[in-house]
C-alpha cells in the first residue's frame, strides 16, 4: 500500500550570510516549482542571536539556534545545509553524517585535504545507511552549462582538445577594502584558488568527463595588509592564481581566477575547443551559450548565439515562457531540487563529497606546483564522478 502522509523532511540551515541567503532563497521557492520531497525550513543557526534570529524570519525559517551541535542531534532534523565558512566544514560535516542527517555543504569541500579526506570517509559510512551527502558547486546548475555537457557528451564537439577558463572578479581591486574571513588562511583555506578557481576546475572536469592528472600553478598575493578592527592585518592567501592542467582524454585546459580584475564584477569565462566545433560562455550572460559548428563549410562557420530559455533545456520547464530569462539565484533552487530528489530515489546525489576530494586534490596540487615552482603529476588516483544531475 502506497504511503499515504510520506515523512516531512526537516531541515537545518548552518550560516546565514551570504551563501545562507542564496539558500534560503531557494529553500523558499524551491517547492513552488518543482516536484520534491516535503521539507519545512526548521532551523536557521548562526554564532550571533541578535543577526541569526533577524535572518531567520526574514528568510521563511521557523526558528533559530546558536549552537549547531544541539541541532543536528534532533529527531525532526533530517537534512543539514552547511553554508558556514571552510573551516567549520569538516567539524560540522562528520558529525552530522555520523547523527543520520543528509549533508550538503559549500563548496569547497574544507580547508584542507587532510580535512576533504575525512568528510568524504564520513560520507561513505553514511551512504551505506542510505544517509545522502552532496558537495555545492552551484554552476553544473546553470540550464547554459547543462546544455554544454550534452552537446559535448552527444559528440558535437568531435574531439575536445582545449579548455580555457577565466574567473575574474574585483571586489579586492582597493587596497583598501577591509580584511575578511576569507583573507586568512585558517579560516578560508586558500583565496581565489578555493574560493572561485575550483568552480572553474570543476567545471572543466563536469563539461568534459575528463579527470586532471597533472597540474602546474603559480598564486599571487597583490595587498599583503588590509585594514582591520585594530590596524593592519596580514594578508595569508592568494589574490590571483594560475593553473595548466593535463586531463585524461588528451586534454589540455588553463583556469586563471582574480579577485583584483579591476573592472570584472562576476566573469566566469569558459571556452571548450574540439576537432568538430567549439562552445564559450560567460557567467554574466548566464542565459545564453555561443556554439561554432566546424563541420559545415568555412564561409558558413560562426559562433551562433543559443538562447538557452526553451522547456526543451535542462531545468527550464519549470520556469517561464521562452525569452523570460532566468538569473544567478536560479542555479541554487536547480540546486536545492536535485538534493531533494536524490533523497527522494535514494539515488546518491552529484557532485558527491568524493567529487569535491577530488578538486581538492587539485587544489593542493597547484598550490604545491606554486611553492614548489614544479609540475605535480598523478594529481588524483580518483577519477571525477560526473554523472548528470
Amino acid at each position: 500500500m502506497a504511503e499515504t502522509n510520506p515523512k516531512v523532511l526537516g531541515v537545518a540551515m548552518i550560516g546565514y550570510a551570504f551563501m545562507g541567503k542564496a539558500h534560503s532563497n531557494a529553500w523558499r521557492n524551491v517547492a513552488s516549482f518543482f516536484d520534491v520531497p516535503a521539507f519545512e525550513q526548521r532551523v536557521l543557526v548562526g554564532r550571533d542571536a541578535t543577526e541569526v534570529a533577524f535572518a531567520a524570519g526574514r528568510y521563511g525559517w521557523a526558528e533559530w539556534a546558536t549552537d549547531w551541535r544541539t541541532v543536528i542531534t534532533r529527531d525532526d532534523i533530517d537534512i543539514v545545509d552547511i553554508c558556514a565558512p571552510g573551516w567549520m566544514h569538516a567539524e560540522i560535516a562528520v558529525a552530522a553524517l555520523e547523527a543520520g542527517k543528509h549533508v550538503l555543504v559549500e563548496k569547497p569541500l574544507a580547508n584542507t585535504l587532510a580535512e576533504a579526506e575525512l568528510m568524504t570517509a564520513a560520507a561513505a559510512k553514511a551512504r551505506a545507511r542510505d544517509v545522502q551527502s552532496m558537495i555545492g558547486f552551484n554552476y553544473r546548475r546553470v540550464p547554459a552549462l547543462a546544455l554544454a555537457r550534452e552537446l559535448i557528451s552527444e559528440g558535437r564537439l568531435g574531439t575536445v582538445r582545449h579548455i580555457r577558463a577565466a574567473y575574474l572578479q574585483d571586489w579586492l581591486a582597493d587596497d583598501q577594502s577591509p580584511m575578511t574571513w576569507r583573507l586568512r588562511k585558517e579560516t578560508a583555506g586558500s583565496g581565489a584558488l578555493g574560493d572561485i578557481a575550483s568552480h572553474a576546475i570543476d567545471q572543466i572536469q563536469f563539461l568534459t568527463g575528463q579527470s586532471i592528472l597533472e597540474a602546474s600553478g603559480v598564486l599571487k598575493t597583490f595587498v599583503a595588509e588590509r585594514p582591520g578592527r585594530s590596524g593592519p592585518e596580514n594578508v595569508t592567501v592568494d589574490d590571483m592564481a594560475w593553473g595548466t592542467f593535463w586531463l585524461t582524454g588528451d586534454m589540455g585546459a588553463s583556469v586563471e581566477a582574480s579577485r583584483v580584475a579591476t573592472g570584472q564584477k562576476n566573469s566566469l569565462r569558459i571556452e571548450i575547443y574540439g576537432t568538430n566545433g567549439a562552445l564559450t560562455f560567460n557567467l554574466e550572460d548566464l542565459n545564453e551559450l555561443q556554439f561554432l559548428d566546424a563541420t559545415v563549410p568555412v564561409r558558413e562557420q560562426g559562433f551562433r548565439r543559443i538562447l538557452v530559455n526553451e522547456p526543451e533545456h535542462p531545468y527550464l520547464d519549470a520556469w517561464w515562457p521562452q525569452g523570460h530569462i532566468i538569473g544567478w539565484e536560479h542555479t541554487f533552487t536547480h540546486q536545492i531540487r536535485d538534493f531533494l530528489t536524490a533523497i527522494g530515489s535514494g539515488k546518491a546525489p552529484s557532485p558527491s563529497f568524493e567529487d569535491g576530494l577530488q578538486i581538492q586534490r587539485v587544489l593542493a596540487a597547484v598550490e604545491e606546483s606554486a611553492n614548489n615552482k614544479s609540475t605535480i603529476t598523478a594529481v588524483s588516483s580518483e577519477s571525477l564522478a560526473t554523472e548528470g544531475a
